[in-house]
């Protein structure tokens, strides 16, 4: 009897098209960020923030829900191109989901913000064809998410700790955080935001500032 690892071919299959897309983003000189969280901890108030900072470069938003567009309309409203991709029974944007949007866009973007669906697990296993992976943990959601959902946090490029206006009613503990870090991904250092008070906006803006300067020409 032979056996077939379904998931071994799912996500050979989706790398093939996360290739493709890749090559699409860098032939247009385009820097793509997969945006992940789990459900509530701020994603889309980041991205709104990034808009109005980054108001001189070109930004395509990627909305990821399993249902509806209040986000994307949110988005919608800053002016800025988004499209909305509804995944239904899906926990996870996928690489042929964004290869749809490709086919749809006709103008270049400096920056596209792909915020996948809110899931702290499935969403890392699927390449998107992005540059960076950005993980956002609030601190309403405590210091221990990266003891139970470490895989995310390996691969992550960047760590955005958001909401920290809440610290004073919390008992997030940056040192055990930073601990649990240094033991998954040595290299990956938090940034601690606040989107409702605007702290700490301009250190996440400085380091994509820096991303898109390596761009070629």
């Amino acid at each position: 009897m032979k056996k077939i690892n379904v998931m071994q071919d799912v996500l050979s299959s989706n790398e093939i098209i996360a290739l493709k897309n890749h090559e699409y983003f860098k032939k247009n000189n385009t820097i793509v960020f997969n945006i992940m969280s789990s459900p509530g901890s701020g994603k889309t108030s980041v991205i709104l923030e990034t808009i109005k900072k980054l108001f001189n470069y070109k930004i395509l938003v990627i909305e990821g829900d399993i249902a509806g567009d209040i986000d994307a309309k949110k988005i919608e409203k800053s002016g800025t191109d988004v499209y909305q991709i509804n995944t239904f029974d899906s926990c996870h944007l996928n690489a042929s989901m964004i290869n749809t949007v490709i086919q749809k866009i006709k103008k270049r973007y400096d920056l596209i913000l792909i915020e996948n669906v809110g899931n702290l697990i499935c969403p890392v296993e699927y390449n998107l064809g992005e540059d960076y992976k950005i993980v956002i943990l609030s601190v309403p959601e405590g210091h221990d998410k990266p003891v139970k959902y470490p895989k995310i946090f390996e691969k992550a490029n960047l760590l955005l700790i958001n909401k920290i206006d809440l610290m004073d009613f919390s008992d997030f503990d940056f040192k055990k955080l930073n601990e649990t870090l240094k033991k998954l991904n040595k290299n990956l250092q938090p940034v601690k935001i606040s989107c409702k008070k605007s702290l700490g906006i301009e250190e996440w803006i400085n380091w994509i500032k820096e991303k898109i300067s390596l761009l070629p020409g």
